[in-house]
């Protein structure tokens, strides 16, 4: 038996450029320096590779055009979300997400970044090395960026 009913379904994006760095955007929603790779649910009837085209484009304003798909990672990822925010997010119908997650690679120049989306959800972007990833994220989600960042190492 399973407890997947639980969790939000959602994908992940770890775009890195031409330097191997990775974006990052600072969530607009929290106080602390919590900075996070774009990602987000999918949609009823959606794949999993379009939706995370689609997040991408919705958090960063990156066309799906100038970015290249490089890997998935084999399996999925789940976070639990603390209790304290948990009655906060998705109305507490959710114990966390489980998440596919993907390399891409960015295609565009800085420029093809807007993050003034029409629903903003980063105040400020920044391209990091992949190793700092674990240590920019909240709490709760360092052991999933640290699978994510070992699973896509030979790309890195």
């Amino acid at each position: 038996m399973t407890d997947d009913n639980l969790y939000r379904r959602g994908v992940g994006v770890m775009l890195i450029n031409e330097h191997r760095h990775v974006f990052v955007g600072r969530r607009i929603d929290n106080r602390d320096e919590a900075w996070q790779m774009p990602q987000g649910g999918i949609d009823k009837g959606e794949k999993p590779w379009p939706a995370a085209l689609r997040e991408l484009e919705e958090e960063t304003g990156v066309r799906p055009k100038l970015v290249e798909k490089v890997a998935r990672l084999p399996e999925q990822l789940r976070y639990d979300i603390p209790d304290a925010i948990a009655s906060r997010l998705w109305g507490g119908k959710w114990k966390g997400q489980v998440q596919d997650w993907y390399l891409a690679r960015f295609l565009g120049s800085d420029d093809d970044v807007n993050i003034a989306t029409k629903h903003p959800e980063f105040s400020h972007w920044k391209w990091v090395e992949p190793h700092l990833l674990p240590e920019l994220i909240v709490p709760f989600k360092r052991d999933m960026y640290r699978t994510i960042v070992e699973g896509f190492s030979e790309y890195l």
